[in-house]
């Protein structure tokens, strides 16, 4: 039984191979990944196609699907496309095939497409059987020439047919519609253009091989559309560039950058004062469904305070209704609340990684993208000339042995009739090739008319004089970028700005500055809250402002530290004993239900640290700071705003010192007391003020430290309460003895003074 399961010829183990699996993997890998890179993933810089959309163009072109013929199924074409050329799921065919035709996608449509292609709601096309194409005058540019011998072919992949290994690219594809793909360790994304600004910056290259990228490009735009160089993407969509010129400059010049695209909006009057937000162009590669989604999502989450409302209206043009929550809205804050939170601003990448000759990958400069493609031209209009060359000699042969049939014809009856095999015969008499002897004896009895020798004569002088010109032609180098510039001038001028197809779409614009905090405030629903701090560093935000605290729970062994009253749009700022401050956002702290949380999970504060204080952020107040040690300086509370996890460190402490006091400054003079009870009164000029640091000796302890401080006004006298909630004020004159310099250990506070030591 065991003899049988060994399967037939395998000699005990003998045909075993032992293989290196480091080396198998790394040369199997290696022949995935460049099989990807060249012969799908990356364009080519020439033509601007990958393989699939050039097998695509080139069945188009055998299956005679010319602008001017009729459509044919797009089954059809993937079957050809899938049979002949490119062995991959039909599937993968057809999309390639739908996203030439569709005009949200491609600046200019290589594909003319009759039926159900898709919409820019991100709705598939119909299926293949239903849809029909053929190709545009785009691609018959892209094409033009293809069977003059313009570009080499190589055999398809089952050897039984040939097709182009590129093509001859009269229209500059890469640059106009753009590409983008992902390979293996490297991806490409090229935006779309305008080509009447490539065919200008082509030319300005041909006339100064030495110009640089710059001189490529155009800042301010010229009177006529069609003087203008390259300025930018003209995406198929519209949309508004909101980026310098510069960072568009340095995206061109090293291939890598990136492009940030706005949506077209303008508000409409709705009469009585009310109106509306109407955004007519989203940006490029955007689903319009997906963004009305994520509009809806924010609007329940209640993201968009200022926001009441948003419609789909759109017909063939997009019309994106936004409703305001009330008239008093300021638009232009609403809508740059929505750039931030939304796709209605976004960014498109450029990295012009491409087949440089196709066969090298590499991340080219506008200017070497440019320099390709007229040097793929020259290359073409070099080997057409050849080719063409090659058929008018081959024409003069045939005509010069018609000649001497018409000037003997009745010799060349008789040799036909008489002699047995009168080709060799003919060939000695009248020294003739074969290529002639053989045309003479294909001629047919109605070519002997007498009028035709004339019309010979004709089209031989004709095709000598054409002959000349290519020849001429073909000795200088000068005269063949002279009919380049002539071929771009004319693609210019079937294509330019003048054409509905060829006028820019996308426009510049440089972003309107808006203040920072009134676009966070826009993002924000704006709701009275009640802030509550426990003992242990547990945060929490009550709805409402609350009045009484009493009713408030806490984790066992916890309590309250303090409370106070808020908005959600508020910063809450928190200072720590280790002399950090961290900022909070008002509607990012935990709902009122529980505990809340600690801070520490919001934010990176130290374990060995404790709460000092926290309080509504106001901008224009200026804060006094007081370590335990009766160290302190005036901040400016803007220099105290944080915006990341980690805080920023304000006051140096060491250990055992911290940071104890932080109170809003108003007044004039500082009173301090120490835990020995010396009060001190001195002029808050004497502090400094700094954005950082260990500050300055306020008062003087032989041991133990700050107790409280307090900022007043000297004309309105000093005030305390006790315990009883009374209040105490001791006004100038009897503060005198109580007045000193700042550092000095002051003297026993005055009869009535709280026992706690503290002001209030």
């Amino acid at each position: 039984m065991g003899k049988d399961l060994i399967p037939p010829g395998s000699g005990g183990g003998d045909h075993i191979e032992p293989v290196d699996l480091r080396k198998a993997l790394e040369e199997r890998y290696l022949a995935y990944a460049l099989s990807t890179i060249m012969h799908r993933a990356l364009p080519d810089v020439r033509d601007g196609l990958k393989p699939v959309h050039r097998r695509i163009m080139h069945a188009m072109r055998l299956l005679r699907l010319n602008p001017d013929q009729g459509f044919a199924k797009c089954a059809r074409i993937v079957g050809e496309v899938m049979g002949k050329f490119h062995p991959h799921g039909d599937q993968s065919i057809y999309d390639a095939l739908v996203r030439l035709a569709q005009s949200f996608s491609v600046r200019y449509p290589l594909v003319d497409g009759q039926g159900n292609f898709g919409n820019i709601d991100g709705d598939n096309a119909a299926a293949m059987r239903y849809t029909e194409a053929r190709m545009t005058e785009v691609a018959t540019a892209l094409l033009e020439g293809i069977t003059e011998d313009a570009v080499d072919f190589r055999p398809t992949y089952n050897e039984e047919d040939e097709e182009p290994v590129v093509l001859p690219g009269a229209f500059p594809n890469l640059l106009a519609n753009g590409s983008s793909g992902i390979a293996v360790g490297m991806a490409t994304s090229v935006p779309p253009h305008n080509l009447a600004e490539i065919c200008k910056a082509a030319l300005h290259l041909i006339d100064h091989p030495d110009a640089s990228v710059e001189d490529l490009m155009t800042q301010e735009p010229a009177e006529d559309a069609d003087e203008n160089m390259v300025r930018g993407p003209d995406f198929p969509t519209g949309g508004i560039i909101v980026d310098s010129f510069a960072s568009i400059l340095e995206a061109y010049k090293s291939g890598r950058g990136s492009f940030r695209v706005r949506a077209v909006w303008n508000t409409e009057d709705q009469g009585r004062g009310t109106w509306q937000i109407v955004v007519t162009e989203i940006p490029y590669g955007v689903q319009k469904s997906r963004l009305i989604e994520k509009m809806a999502e924010l609007l329940l989450a209640r993201k968009l305070p200022l926001l009441d409302d948003v419609r789909d209206e759109s017909a063939e043009d997009v019309r994106l209704v936004l409703v305001p929550k009330s008239r008093t809205v300021d638009p232009a804050i609403l809508m740059e609340s929505l750039f931030k939170l939304t796709e209605l601003e976004s960014r498109f990448p450029l990295n012009m990684n491409v087949l440089s000759r196709g066969k090298v990958p590499g991340v080219l400069s506008l200017k070497q993208v440019l320099q390709e493609w007229l040097e793929h031209r020259k290359e073409v209009l070099v080997r057409r000339s050849r080719h063409r060359l090659g058929e008018i000699n081959r024409r003069l042969e045939v005509l010069g042995g018609y000649l001497v049939a018409y000037l003997n014809i009745d010799e060349v009856i008789r040799i036909i009739r008489e002699e047995d095999e009168p080709k060799p015969v003919m060939m000695a008499r009248w020294e003739l090739t074969d290529l002639q002897a053989e045309s003479i004896l294909n001629m047919r009895l109605r070519a002997l008319r007498k009028l035709e020798e004339f019309e010979i004569r004709k089209e031989f002088d004709a095709l000598t004089a054409e002959k000349e010109q290519i020849e001429t032609l073909l000795a200088s180098e000068a005269k063949q970028w002279k009919t380049v510039r002539w071929e771009v001038e004319k693609l210019r001028d079937r294509f330019g700005s003048h054409t509905e197809l060829g006028r820019r779409r996308t426009q510049f614009a440089d972003a309107p500055e808006h203040d920072e905090q009134h676009i966070a405030h826009a993002m924000i629903e704006r709701e009275p809250v009640t802030v509550v701090v426990s003992d242990k560093g547990w945060l929490r935000a009550m709805k409402g402002h609350m009045s009484d605290f009493s009713t408030l729970t806490f984790k066992e062994g916890d309590g309250l530290k303090m409370a106070f009253h808020a908005q959600t749009t508020d910063k809450i700022l928190v200072l720590t004993t280790g002399g950090k401050f961290f900022t909070l956002g008002a509607d990012r702290l935990p709902g009122g239900r529980g505990h809340g949380e600690p801070i520490r999970i919001m934010v990176d504060m130290e374990n060995d640290q404790a709460i000092v204080t926290a309080f509504v952020h106001d901008p224009s107040r200026r804060l006094l700071l007081a370590s335990h040690q009766g160290n302190g300086f005036v901040i400016p509370e803007t220099e105290i705003v944080a915006n990341t996890r980690k805080g920023r460190q304000v006051m140096n402490v060491k250990a055992p010192d911290e940071a104890r006091l932080c109170v809003p400054i108003s007044g004039d003079h500082v009173a301090i007391v120490g835990e020995n009870r010396k009060l001190l009164v001195f002029p808050l000029t004497e502090i400094p003020e700094m954005t950082r640091g260990k500050g300055v000796r306020l008062q003087k302890y032989k041991d133990g430290g700050i107790s409280d401080l307090k900022t007043f006004t000297l004309e309105n006298g000093l005030s305390w309460q006790d315990s009883a909630d009374r209040t105490f004020t001791r006004g100038r004159e009897e503060l005198a003895e109580w007045l000193g310099a700042r550092a000095s250990a002051g003297r026993m506070v005055p009869k009535g003074f709280p026992r706690t030591g503290k002001f209030a």
